[in-house]
């Protein structure tokens, strides 16, 4: 267990102390050791902390907690993953309040090049269970790391179909990895660990209460390319990780369903208020996403001279102008452009010989 494990715990235990304040302590102190060893005085003087906060930091208490935190996670074979080490899911570091620190049970990687979150009602209807396997079942050759809730419904049907089609499913909790809720998904969690896993920013001893489900829901939108919704009332918990993916500039898909159905009437409203894609199948999904790139071959390409840059297109070349070369995710928070959008940019301006893809979903200038 690696040393500064006890002060990066510690860093998530301060009273009154989020996710975005601990970021901005990392950023004046450098890391989460120093945080603690700074003079008060210096504390005081960063943006958001000031006296009160600053005390709270040098209360060496919570250093006890930490340690039985660290005790628990060793006996258990769990992973801490710190927001600045290199296993913290990319894709998370880009969102403003995604979690300081990560609990991760399981055997899979957290930054594998394709993740699809899919969200659902916890009363799914045959019509929502076979859409989620077709889905999944379609989705299965690329192959792509399925991520849920472990909620009834949808969220535990899509863990299972991608087990059922031997895809990794990683369940992201509301509570501490010491316990499994709903417990009636605890055989089905179990089979997750073998390929895919648990994952939560609370510690063990945490309850599943109903705020926390919120606070779950930000990391199931920020970990993954797209938010899928698959079935869900006119209110629910999969709108409010729709709503948070869109805040994200992250991509939302939904399947339409009838319109007097009140199981489908979450997914018809935010297709209606353009807040999702309407799909109709996994083919729509790697369309979107630039999964697939027909016609596109390693021959050498023309440049096209004079050409006339849409905005989109403009906004992107001036982008890798200055940044030289970016992976496609990094390019959508710099557009702030979902990447359905940007994949699609991408397409048009890499067959008109003006950038050019590399391994691994980077782009550069041509």
């Amino acid at each position: 267990m690696k040393d500064h494990l006890k002060y990066e715990i510690a860093l998530t235990l301060i009273p009154n102390i989020g996710d975005i304040l601990a970021k901005k302590l990392l950023a004046y102190c450098g890391s989460a050791e120093q945080v603690f060893k700074e003079k008060r005085s210096t504390l005081e003087k960063i943006p958001g902390i000031g006296s009160i906060y600053a005390r709270g930091i040098l209360n060496h208490s919570i250093f006890d907690r930490a340690e039985e935190e660290i005790q628990f996670i060793s006996d258990h074979n769990i992973q801490a993953i710190f927001y600045q080490d290199a296993a913290y899911p990319k894709r998370l570091i880009y969102c403003e309040d995604s979690p300081i620190l990560l609990y991760f049970k399981g055997e899979t990687n957290l930054n594998t090049e394709k993740v699809i979150s899919i969200v659902g009602t916890r009363e799914a209807t045959e019509y929502g269970k076979t859409l989620c396997d077709q889905l999944i079942r379609d989705l299965s050759g690329y192959p792509v790391l399925i991520v849920s809730g472990l909620a009834h419904g949808i969220d535990a049907y899509a863990h299972r179909s991608a087990l059922d089609h031997q895809l990794s499913t990683v369940c992201v909790l509301a509570h501490g990895l010491d316990k499994i809720y709903p417990a009636i998904n605890r055989q089905l969690a179990n089979k997750m660990l073998e390929s895919g896993g648990w994952l939560s920013d609370f510690m063990s001893g945490t309850k599943a209460d109903r705020e926390n489900f919120p606070s779950r829901n930000r990391i199931v939108a920020g970990i993954s390319d797209a938010t899928i919704v698959i079935e869900s009332k006119a209110k629910g918990g999969s709108l409010i990780t729709a709503e948070i993916a869109n805040s994200y500039n992250r991509d939302v898909f939904a399947f339409p369903g009838r319109v007097d159905d009140p199981y489908s009437a979450g997914c018809n409203n935010l297709i209606r208020q353009h807040k999702a894609a309407l799909i109709q199948s996994a083919a729509d999904v790697i369309y979107l996403l630039g999964w697939e790139k027909t016609g596109v071959t390693n021959a050498p390409i023309q440049k096209q001279l004079f050409v006339e840059l849409k905005p989109n297109e403009e906004l992107i070349v001036s982008i890798l102008k200055e940044k030289k070369q970016l992976p496609i995710d990094e390019l959508c928070l710099f557009c702030k452009l979902p990447m359905s959008i940007v994949s699609s940019v991408l397409l048009t301006l890499e067959f008109a010989g003006i950038i050019k893809s590399l391994p691994g979903k980077i782009y550069r200038l041509n």
